[in-house]
């Protein structure tokens, strides 16, 4: 449980400075500055579907971009041993933190309790096709334990979880 705690903490919070510290992890991209118009190119040429804004208190551009939120649900196949289950656990958390560690993942986590919706992860990829392919790629959805769901949703570029 130790672990799994860690491991989702550094997939929430791996862009805070101090969790970088603590774990040794190198800068986030995203700290580095670019212009919006800059970010805006780079976005629509890789095929993401933005939209943005200026605020006009602050003259500040707000890019808005369509991530997908999958759900994680509980499968028609939970009828595994509890050591294949831990297993399957195990390559799950595995597949999450490949997810995040090369960029398509921005998020994920487990709800905290017992019913249908199991979890979800945000991926931050072009588009619904390719966050389902990678959320089919999961150990648990191709056991059968967890099935998906995914649904685009949009959210200021940048912004952290508070």
């Amino acid at each position: 449980m130790k672990y799994l705690v860690i491991s989702l903490t550094i997939l929430a919070f791996g862009c805070k400075p101090e969790i970088q510290r603590e774990y040794m992890m190198e800068p986030c991209p995203e700290d580095e500055k670019i212009s919006a118009a800059q970010q805006i190119k780079e976005l629509k040429d890789e095929g993401y579907e933005i939209f943005d804004m200026v605020n006009p208190d602050n003259g500040d551009t707000l890019i808005m971009q369509q991530y997908f939120m999958v759900f994680l649900k509980s499968g028609p196949n939970r009828n595994q041993s509890p050591e294949e289950a831990q297993q399957l656990q195990a390559a799950h958390m595995e597949h999450l933190t490949r997810m995040y560690q090369e960029g398509y993942a921005d998020i994920s986590g487990p709800f905290g309790d017992e019913g249908d919706l199991r979890g979800i992860t945000i991926y931050n990829v072009p588009t619904l096709k390719i966050a389902d392919s990678l959320a089919n790629l999961d150990p648990m959805v191709k056991a059968g334990r967890l099935a998906v769901e995914v649904k685009s949703w949009w959210a200021g570029k940048g912004y952290p979880l508070r």
